[in-house]
């Protein structure tokens, strides 16, 4: 399989190179698209598009790595979008996206560009891995986190059209990670933003530790626990009540429907791989 790889830390971020090397060894072919810059919290953001001020591309070397390296003056999302529309070649048959360094669990990993790029290639048609990795006090262990990333790859590769697949692994080395559970999303992150300061056109901002407990169940739960967490998402979905239909005039006596209301969620019409 051609895979592209991609991250919201930067090309030269230490997690999205070893990610890259496992994948290739263990018999991929890689292409490496990814930011030529910290592109933390964008989300799905194809960042600001203009026929005047063309993206900047620039050819990589990562030691170790056979396939090809391109870092882009974008986030991650609008690197896949640049490997689906074929600028470094084939179109890739699924994509990778991380190691991130810190975890990306509960809602707040909507803001995660890491997270971001996976549902990117969802939206394209590709099947997808989001990775993320928590720290072990001053310390990393990229090793573990694509190890069980490449484990993890063969059923992403055969599993259902436009799977997006969101894996979570605790700051350990892999012989102290106990498996790989299904989790939900937990009600918050592990961090929040807080605002420090206020001044005279400018906001101070903080990323600062929730103290949330989490439901047992739940990603961050479940790697506080020693387990990797992986999570199936969905990015692009309609939300429908029973008192409504695709045509139908609006009448607000018929009510407003909502995922907190438990109507019906239903994934945007797609068509079947190739698309």
């Amino acid at each position: 399989m051609r895979i592209l790889v991609t991250n919201d830390d930067g090309i030269d971020a230490p997690g999205i190179q070893e990610l890259a090397r496992r994948i290739e060894r263990a018999g991929h072919e890689v292409v490496i698209v990814a930011p030529d810059h910290n592109a933390s919290g964008t989300g799905a953001s194809l960042g600001g598009l203009s026929a005047n001020d063309p993206v900047r591309v620039s050819a990589q070397r990562i030691d170790g790595l056979r396939g090809e390296a391109h870092a882009l003056s974008g986030p991650p999302a609008l690197c896949v979008m640049a490997g689906n529309l074929e600028a470094f070649g084939p179109r890739p048959d699924a994509v990778v996206s991380g190691i991130n360094a810190g975890l990306n669990t509960g809602r707040s990993a909507l803001h995660s560009g890491t997270v971001g790029a996976a549902l990117a290639g969802q939206n394209f048609g590709f099947r997808s891995m989001a990775v993320s990795l928590d720290r072990d006090g001053d310390r990393w262990h990229w090793d573990a986190a694509a190890e069980i990333a490449v484990e993890m790859l063969p059923h992403v590769l055969t599993g259902p059209s436009r799977l997006a697949l969101n894996l979570n692994v605790p700051g350990a080395p892999r012989d102290r990670i106990r498996g790989v559970r299904w989790t939900r999303l937990a009600t918050f992150g592990s961090v929040r933003a807080a605002i420090t300061k206020v001044e005279q056109g400018r906001l101070h901002f903080e990323l600062q530790r929730t103290g949330y407990v989490p439901e047992e169940g739940t990603d961050l739960a479940t790697v506080r626990a020693g387990y990797a967490a992986i999570t199936s998402l969905q990015g692009a979905v309609e939300v429908w009540g029973a008192g409504a239909r695709v045509g139908d005039a609006f009448h607000a006596a018929k009510g407003m429907p909502g995922a907190s209301a438990g109507h019906e969620l239903r994934p945007a019409q797609v068509v079947l791989d190739g698309a």
